[in-house]
């Protein structure tokens, strides 16, 4: 299948190098702003990474001058205006609320602007990368909505409440270094290797076990979720299950071989 049978659209684009797929905003003459079109695009993206065991982790950036603008608020105002919406089921939700999130982890490359669902995709992936001046904004206050993906709450649990409460209720731009320092980002490098980046990152966690992968990724967000507690219930039957697994055999024996391993998820 080519990108745009699995997306839907030309505006979302999707390649697959090695066991990583990259996912791509690709509506540059907008500055990436999303449509309609586009978030149905990016929901058809994530549930084919979702569903693909022969893909391990995602890589999700922007085409042209930024990473996006946020929403084309005169193209979606509309529907998002509904209550009672059902998410079609070709679709996983890349902010993890409409459905289960990915289970895959994905690392995001930001540049130029990365304006509110920009924020909130960042917010909901797993690793964010920047390029240096990148330009962040929450500015959903300054239009007369707030910010419904996720960056009401996440905001302030993954920077702290007084770093989040200063730009979503402002609506003030930062740049790429601040952004660091609040923990939004975990790396800021130079614009013409942050892609690069975040493919090597994803690359890096592709070679490693699938099942652990997966299962450190669910566990973390049991525990954001639904707390300690709950997470430590599932460590016992997670644990018998990991050593019972193929992937555990492998390790060991490449481990005492000296060798790389190479893990088949199973």
């Amino acid at each position: 299948m080519t990108g745009s049978e699995i997306t839907g659209t030309e505006k979302i684009s999707f390649d697959i190098r090695g066991q990583v797929a990259l996912i791509g905003i690709n509506r540059p003459d907008k500055m990436n702003a999303f449509d309609a079109d586009m978030l149905a695009g990016i929901g058809r993206a994530y549930m084919h990474l979702h569903r693909h065991d022969d893909l391990r982790a995602g890589v999700v950036f922007g085409h042209g001058k930024a990473f996006t603008a946020g929403l084309d608020l005169m193209s979606v105002a509309g529907s998002l205006s509904e209550e009672g919406r059902e998410r079609p089921e070709d679709q996983l939700d890349p902010y993890g609320l409409e459905t289960e999130p990915c289970s895959k982890p994905v690392v995001m490359a930001a540049h130029g602007r990365c304006y509110t669902l920009g924020i909130e995709l960042a917010l909901a992936s797993d690793i964010c990368v920047a390029a240096e001046g990148t330009v962040f904004a929450q500015l959903e206050v300054a239009r007369g909505i707030f910010p419904f993906a996720g960056a009401s709450w996440r905001f302030a649990e993954q920077c702290g409440w007084g770093n989040a409460m200063r730009y979503v209720l402002t609506a003030d731009q930062f740049d790429a270094l601040e952004a660091h320092r609040i923990g939004l980002v975990q790396e800021v490098v130079a614009p013409d290797q942050v892609l690069d980046r975040a493919i090597e990152i994803a690359t890096r966690i592709a070679a490693m076990a699938p099942l652990g992968v997966r299962t450190t990724l669910a566990h973390a967000r049991k525990a954001a979720t639904d707390g300690e507690a709950a997470a430590y219930a599932d460590v016992a039957p997670q644990r018998v299950k990991a050593f019972a697994s193929e992937d555990v055999k492998e390790g060991i024996t490449a481990m005492m071989e000296r060798r790389e391993p190479e893990f088949q998820g199973r």
